[in-house]
This record gives C-alpha cells, sequence and structure tokens, in this order.
C-alpha cells in the first residue's frame, strides 16, 4: 500500500549540485528510518545516508561533508542534498524508508533516479 516517489536526479558537471525528493504515500503510521542508497554501474547497492525519524544522521566517509540528509515527516518526505558532486557519485540514487502501516512494518523502496556527474 506503500509507495515511495522519487524526484531530483539528471545530469550536472562536476562541482554542481543536485536535490533529490523521496515522498511516501498511503496509509501511514509512521516512519521509521529513511535513507538513500546508490547504486553504480558493476558495483552493490551502498547506502549513502540515512536518518532516523528522529533526525539523528549518518554518512558514509566519501559523501561527508557534500550531502546532507534531511526529513520532513510531516510530509513524508526525505531529501538529499548533494553538493560538490564528483564523476564518481554518478549511480541509480534509491530511496528507502521504514515504514509502519496499521500492523505491519518493513522497508519500501523507491524506483530509483538517476544521478549522471560528468568530468
Amino acid at each position: 500500500q506503500v509507495q515511495l516517489v522519487e524526484s531530483g536526479g539528471g545530469l550536472v558537471q562536476s562541482g554542481g549540485s543536485l536535490r533529490l525528493s523521496c515522498a511516501a504515500s498511503g496509509s501511514i503510521l509512521r516512519i521509521y528510518d529513511m535513507g538513500w542508497y546508490r547504486q553504480a554501474p558493476g558495483k552493490q547497492r551502498e547506502l549513502v545516508a540515512r536518518i532516523t525519524s528522529g533526525g539523528n544522521t549518518d554518512y558514509v566517509d566519501f559523501v561527508k561533508g557534500r550531502f546532507t540528509i534531511s526529513r520532513d515527516n510531516a510530509k513524508n518526505t526525505v531529501y538529499l542534498q548533494m553538493n560538490s558532486l564528483k564523476p564518481e557519485d554518478t549511480a541509480v540514487y534509491y530511496c528507502n524508508a521504514d515504514i509502519r502501516l496499521a500492523v505491519t512494518r518493513r522497508d519500501y523502496w523507491g524506483q530509483g533516479t538517476q544521478v549522471t556527474v560528468s568530468s
């Protein structure tokens, strides 16, 4: 019953910025952790950043100081502000959310959005 809708991916030059958004919809009682993952060609999907319901954040070392994850609980939305982008950041970025419905709780995934950073 839950759908995650992502937006904000695209093509950007090295050093540029993008802001990804992901909005969760459905009969949501509560959203716990939310996060962004990415998968580059030939690589496994990896965590980029996560944020708890209380606003605590974690980042992969490679993006620390460049990316910022945030959330708007009223809108059931998580954001990823990406600055100083590098070609190595090129990947499909996926939104993830740990969501409780009426009596169930599980992870949900967005469809992924392509981020391409040119040199």
